[in-house]
């Protein structure tokens, strides 16, 4: 230290002294040690912090990726789903189609062969009513004939005479006329 004795004045240079470069050492020191304290206590444990975050972060980042990776499995699996109900579903009106147009053949063929089978009984009904007219016409023409041959014998005819009276008489009508 430079003593100074009464009224003079020692001037610094640059503005630097002894006591000034002990202060700012001392406060360099300080500053060092208290920037050693809190980054130990307070910067430490907030870069944790910020690394326990990023490793938070990138979890649920990956967790996301993988949710959306399995939302598009689950996604193409019921897409492909929907195919296979859509094909199902249109296979299931196809054999409905077929089984209704199979049933309506059946159904049709039914009707054509019931009434094939009423015309036929139609037709048998007609002949056997056709032959019970015959029967009627020709009972009548006996009954005729009778009649006549009563007449014939009453005008005392022979019997021979008679049987060739019947057999003319039907002959004219012919066997035609009571089969119609």
């Amino acid at each position: 230290m430079i003593l100074l004795t009464a009224g003079e004045t020692y001037e610094r240079m640059f503005g630097i002294d002894w006591q000034l470069l002990a202060d700012s050492t001392l406060t360099i020191i300080a500053v060092f040690v208290l920037f050693a304290v809190m980054s130990y206590f307070l910067f430490n444990p907030a870069r944790k912090m910020m690394q326990e975050r990023q490793q938070k972060i990138r979890e649920e980042l990956e967790s996301a990726k993988a949710d959306m990776e399995q939302a598009e499995a689950l996604k193409g699996e019921y897409e492909s789903r929907l195919e296979d109900v859509d094909k199902e579903a249109e296979g299931i009106l196809s054999e409905a189609r077929s089984k209704a147009l199979a049933g309506e053949n059946r159904i049709l063929d039914e009707a054509k062969a019931e009434a094939t089978r009423i015309l036929e009984r139609a037709r048998v009904e007609a002949q056997l009513e056709k032959q019970k007219m015959a029967d009627d016409v020709k009972k009548e023409m006996i009954t005729i004939a009778s009649a006549m041959a009563g007449k014939v014998v009453s005008a005392s005819i022979d019997t021979t005479v008679q049987d060739k009276l019947i057999e003319d008489t039907l002959k004219e009508m012919g066997d035609g006329t009571w089969q119609n």
